[in-house]
């Protein structure tokens, strides 16, 4: 059994992979081609933003935004340590400095009220009031004080953070929102598309998205002509009106065309594979409710999740390892999707956070695991991890 099977979608599509990837090497643009503008276009539409800017992954995206909003040393970013490294990561790497909240207690993205408390501990230097950076980041910054920016919210699992209250929040504080969507392009809030929330969205094609690519890839979206602007010259070195006119600092964070090609595919399926998806998170919830050892992942009324992962909390950390370890015995693949919070890695350990700081994503890391989830996860597999389950939870 796979844990995300990637050649039973191949088999769907090989003839058109291969037209495409052929209609590539025939015309020999493999960087920005045309391919590049036919998927930014179709991918815009399908969102229903105006701009879409490719880029070389989901990292990439994630920095170009903050670059366009010249985030720097002295700048506070405010995210979840309940996410992939790469969210934070862009932030220091640009000189800023990551300010984590917890999560809300059942979608596990950013909890808007401790959002806002957070922001008002930092803005009055009390990290009394909510678990703040330590002051020895004035050596780096240059600053002894931290001013709050933006905010970037992750929609985590593929389900959409709760937007509405967030901007409200960000509007309160006058800060921009980015919307990380690595993980839910293909999901709904309210109505809407994920990737078009925020001031700036972004997303990833890795290839265990549910829009992948076979290699790296990543898109910005936003609704400001400006924005996107800024982004498509810091995508391209700085580019102003031609390649050897530099206007700003930028990256090489180029999509290929081949991935283009492949993505232009994919796409053409993929909102029959997002009700595919649908409907064995539907199952997975209904064979695994009368256990009540699991907690299943809860969808709040007026959200959709594109279940980039299923994933379900065991009593504790040893009840996790032994429903793994089961698992593996039998065929049954899963895994942690996060075991170790950012504020706990070593990488951001200048920022001093301690365990205890945001109790509720460490409770989760403890507890939480994913199951196999895919478009063409059959019933008979289904049957197999529940099984399991069933046996293991007794």
């Amino acid at each position: 059994m796979d844990f995300i099977d990637l050649g039973a979608q191949q088999k769907r599509i090989i003839d058109k992979l291969k037209k495409n990837i052929d209609e590539v090497l025939r015309h020999g643009n493999y960087i920005m081609g045309p391919e590049i503008k036919k998927l930014e276009n179709q991918l815009a539409s399908y969102v229903g933003i105006k701009h879409a800017i490719a880029c070389a992954s989901g990292t990439d995206a994630l920095l170009m935004a903050l670059m366009a909003y010249k985030v720097g040393p002295g700048d506070a970013i405010f995210t979840t340590p309940f996410t992939f490294i790469a969210t934070a990561e862009v932030i220091s790497l640009l000189g800023a400095t990551p300010v984590f909240v917890d999560v809300d207690p059942e979608t596990y993205n950013i909890d808007p009220k401790k959002l806002n408390t957070a922001i008002e501990a930092l803005k009055t230097n009390n990290p009394s009031l909510y678990p703040l950076p330590n002051n020895n980041l004035k050596l780096k910054t240059g600053s002894a004080k931290l001013s709050p920016k933006g905010i970037i919210a992750v929609d985590l699992f593929g389900l959409p953070a709760d937007y509405d209250r967030i901007a409200e929040v960000a509007g309160e504080h006058n800060m921009f929102v980015i919307e990380d969507a690595a993980q839910s392009f293909g999901g709904e809030y309210k109505g809407r598309k994920s990737c078009s929330f925020g001031h700036i969205a972004c997303t990833s094609f890795f290839p265990a998205k549910p829009l992948g690519c076979y290699g790296d890839g990543g898109m910005c979206f936003t609704a400001d002509s400006k924005l996107a602007e800024v982004m498509s010259s810091i995508r391209l070195h700085g580019k102003g009106g031609h390649k050897y006119d530099n206007v700003r600092i930028g990256i090489n964070g180029r999509l290929d065309t081949l991935q283009a090609a492949i993505l232009l595919a994919k796409f053409e399926i993929f909102p029959e594979e997002v009700e595919m998806r649908e409907q064995v998170a539907q199952r997975y919830t209904k064979l695994i409710s009368p256990n009540n050892s699991l907690i299943t992942p809860k969808i709040p009324a007026g959200y959709k999740s594109v279940w980039a992962q299923y994933s379900v909390l065991a009593r504790d950390s040893r009840h996790r390892d032994a429903l793994q370890k089961a698992g593996d015995d039998a065929g049954v693949p899963t895994a942690i999707y996060y075991p170790k919070p950012l504020h706990l890695q070593d990488a951001f350990a200048d920022l001093g956070y301690k365990k205890g700081d945001f109790p509720r994503c460490e409770d989760f890391a403890s507890r939480i695991f994913s199951l196999p989830m895919h478009p063409y996860l059959s019933e008979a597999e289904q049957d197999k991890v529940i099984k399991i389950l069933q046996i293991t939870c007794r």
